[in-house]
C-alpha cells in the first residue's frame, strides 16, 4: 500500500537487482545487494556516507557498470541492453548534468532533442512554469543560484516522462520555496513512476516511502515496508548502523 492508499501488491517488478557487487580498485563498495521493488512504488535508502547508495543509485541509471550480479530496470538488463533502460531513467542526483553557459531552455531543448520528444516546446514551458523558472528561461545557468539549478535539474530528470526516478539528496542545496516546490511536484508525479530515493531526511523519507531500507557497509541491513514512526526508525538505525556513521 502507497501513501495514496494504492495496493501495489500485485503490480509487476519495475526493478530486479540480485546479488549486486561494485569494486573500486580495492576497495568494495557494494557485496552482494539484493532487492526488487514494484511498479509505483517509493524505495527510500537510508545509510550512512559511503554506504553505497549513491552508487547503487549510478548502476540503476547505467553510469556505472554492473562488477557482478544482475540489474535490471525495467524489464531490460542494465549491463547488455542498456538504452530502453536510460530512456527509462530518469535521476536527479548531487551533479545537476547540466550545461552552465546554455540557457534555462537551451539546456530543456537539448535534453528534449536527445529523447526525442514531440511535445518539445509545451513540455519546456510546463515544466519551466512549474518549477517557477519562466522568467529565467533565456538566463544562462551559470547565473543561476545552487538552488535554482537544483530546480532546473529536476525539470531536466522528469522532462521525458521517465517510468523510475532515481532521487540522490534531491532536498540538498534547495532553500525553503525550493524544496516546497519540489515537495509539491512529487505529490503530483506520484503516480506517474516508480521512484527510488536516497535521503538523510528522515521524517520525509518515511512520508514518501511505500519501502523502506537501511544500507552500511555496502550491505542492506534491515527493510521494512510503510508505516514506521520517526523514533522507532531512530532506534532501528542505532541498531544496524556501526557507532560513529553519519546518516
Amino acid at each position: 500500500m502507497d501513501a495514496s492508499g494504492r495496493d501495489l501488491s500485485d503490480a509487476p517488478l519495475e526493478i530486479e537487482v540480485d546479488g549486486l557487487r561494485k569494486t573500486f580498485g580495492r576497495r568494495e563498495v557494494l557485496r552482494g545487494l539484493s532487492f526488487s521493488l514494484e511498479r509505483g512504488g517509493f524505495l527510500v535508502m537510508f545509510g550512512p556516507n559511503g554506504a553505497g547508495k549513491t552508487t547503487t543509485l549510478r548502476v540503476l541509471a547505467t553510469l556505472l557498470t554492473v562488477g557482478q550480479g544482475s540489474v535490471r530496470v525495467v524489464g531490460h538488463d542494465v549491463r547488455e541492453d542498456p538504452m530502453p533502460v536510460r530512456r527509462a531513467v530518469g535521476l536527479i542526483s548531487h551533479s545537476p548534468m547540466l550545461y552552465l553557459d546554455l540557457t534555462a531552455y537551451e539546456n530543456l531543448r537539448f535534453y528534449a532533442d536527445m529523447y526525442g520528444l514531440e511535445d518539445r516546446e509545451e513540455r519546456i514551458t510546463e515544466l519551466l512554469e512549474r518549477l517557477e523558472l519562466s522568467h529565467r528561461r533565456y538566463d544562462v545557468v551559470r547565473t543561476f543560484s545552487k538552488g535554482m539549478r537544483q530546480r532546473l535539474a529536476i525539470a531536466r530528470a522528469i522532462l521525458h516522462r521517465p517510468r523510475v526516478l532515481l532521487l540522490d539528496e534531491p532536498h540538498s542545496g534547495l532553500d525553503p520555496r525550493a524544496v516546497d516546490i519540489l515537495d509539491g511536484l512529487l505529490g503530483e508525479i506520484r503516480d506517474e513512476h516508480t521512484f527510488v530515493m536516497v535521503t538523510h531526511h528522515i521524517q520525509k523519507g518515511l512520508e514518501l516511502a511505500t519501502r523502506l531500507m537501511i544500507v552500511d557497509g555496502g550491505k542492506i541491513v534491515w527493510e521494512h515496508g510503510a508505516g514506521v514512526a520517526p523514533d522507532t526508525f531512530n532506534s532501528v538505525y542505532r541498531e544496524h548502523v556501526q557507532e560513529g556513521s553519519v546518516l
